[in-house]
C-alpha cells in the first residue's frame, strides 16, 4: 500500500502517476493527515471493475443455486450444446 500527501500529488503529480502504472496498486492520498482520496492507474481500475463484476455474478449464481434454481452438471451442458450445434 502507498501512501502519498496532497502536497506530493500537487507538485509532483508524474511522479505518482509513474508509481500507480508501476505498482498497479491503489495509492492513498492524505490531507492535512488524514485519508482524503485513492489513486489509481486506468488499467489497474479496469481490472479491478472486471473482477468485481466476475465476483458479483458467481455471488449471484450461487444464490439462484441455493434459491432452489436448476443446476447443469459439464456433462449436461456439453450435451445440451452438441444437440444444438448438430441441428445447426
Amino acid at each position: 500500500m502507498q501512501i502519498k500527501s496532497s502536497t506530493v500529488l500537487r507538485n509532483d503529480y508524474g511522479t505518482v502517476s509513474s508509481l500507480a502504472h508501476q505498482t498497479r496498486e491503489p495509492i492513498y492520498i492524505t490531507k492535512n493527515g488524514d485519508g482524503d482520496i485513492v489513486v489509481m492507474s486506468i488499467d489497474a481500475f479496469e481490472e479491478r471493475e472486471k473482477m468485481l463484476d466476475h465476483r458479483a455474478a458467481v455471488l449471484e449464481a450461487e444464490f439462484s443455486r441455493l434459491a432452489g434454481e436448476p443446476t447443469y452438471s459439464l456433462s449436461d451442458v456439453r450435451a445440451k450444446l452438441k444437440e444444438k450445434y448438430s441441428h445447426a
